[in-house]
């Protein structure tokens, strides 16, 4: 499952950089956003000088799954701090 609708529609690298800036919006905290763009902004960076489009694809492709099991962990890491939460109050 991607992070965000549209991942399946990702075919070049700037779709890629948008998609990916998007989904450092859905992230909870502005300082978590700001890490997350800063790391997107150098990944294309290191990654400007690609010409093979095999290679283009496969970075699209993991970049991708990266973005899914972040937002995954982030959601995960948010209702086990609410479940606690609950926990606590109904002490």
């Amino acid at each position: 499952m991607a992070p965000l609708p549209g991942a399946e529609l990702v075919q070049r690298p700037q779709q890629l950089y948008r998609y990916l800036l998007r989904c450092c919006r859905q992230l909870p905290t502005k300082g978590i956003q700001e890490h997350y763009k800063h790391a997107v902004r150098q990944s294309f960076r290191v990654h400007s000088d690609e010409d093979n489009p095999e290679r283009i694809q496969q970075i699209i492709k993991r970049a991708i799954e990266d973005a899914d099991w972040i937002m995954n962990k982030l959601r995960r890491a948010s209702a086990q701090a609410i479940y606690q939460l609950l926990l606590f109050w109904s002490r």
